[in-house]
């Protein structure tokens, strides 16, 4: 009996997630921000989660996993959303990365759920066991030490320590003002916000000889 040659078997392909994937964990997450944002990480229900979104509450696990997973991937969300505009979608350097941290804080007025989400979830997040306690930190160890090094870049003499105590100042300040804003819209948020960068940094460039009125 002859061979009979068999068909060869269909090539593997790949497949990409399909947009409706994409857009519908899109949707989940400013859903969750929402949320989280006006109740916050332990009464936000992943019911009120799916809600928003017309799906159901094993739906939004599908896609997350759990709820600690989703609460992450908001924060990490709303990093992504200040940068999806940038060159390499990464923060600038130098004196570009506080023009950025201004923009920020203009866009930041469109966006009040997010804001309230990142403002609720990081201030929760000091609590013991806080399932964004790691990322929260992690998140702002980064982030003075990019602004530290944009303030050596824009001022090559000022000292590493001036530099690292001026991020911080330049964060808290700015997390600050979120939180006056969020309560009382007469705050002008995008101003008062490049108003204490600017100051900030001017003091940090005068080094030794900035002013000095309460010693």
């Amino acid at each position: 009996m002859e061979d009979v040659a068999r068909p060869a078997a269909p090539e593997r392909r790949v497949r990409q997630p399909r947009q409706a994937t994409a857009e519908r964990r899109a949707e989940i997450l400013r859903a969750a921000a929402n949320t989280f944002g006006s109740k916050g990480y332990k009464n936000g229900s992943l019911a009120e989660v799916a809600e928003q979104v017309g799906i159901t509450h094993a739906g939004v696990l599908h896609h997350f996993g759990s709820k600690e997973q989703l609460l992450v991937e908001v924060l990490e969300y709303r990093d992504k959303e200040d940068v999806r505009d940038l060159e390499g979608q990464h923060i600038p350097d130098g004196i570009a990365l506080f023009r950025h941290l201004v923009r920020t804080a203009r866009k930041n007025v469109e966006r009040r759920g997010i804001v309230q989400g990142y403002s609720v979830l990081t201030g929760e997040s000091v609590t013991e066991n806080h399932p964004a306690r790691g990322w929260v930190t992690h998140r702002f160890q980064v982030l003075r030490a990019e602004i530290a090094a944009a303030i050596v870049a824009v001022g090559p003499d000022v000292p590493r320590e001036t530099a690292e105590s001026a991020a911080s100042a330049i964060i808290g300040v700015m997390d600050g003002l979120q939180v006056q804003w969020l309560l009382d819209d007469d705050v002008d948020l995008p101003t008062s916000t490049q108003f204490a960068i600017e100051a900030i940094l001017a003091a940090a460039l005068l080094g030794a000889d900035r002013p000095r009125p309460l010693d």
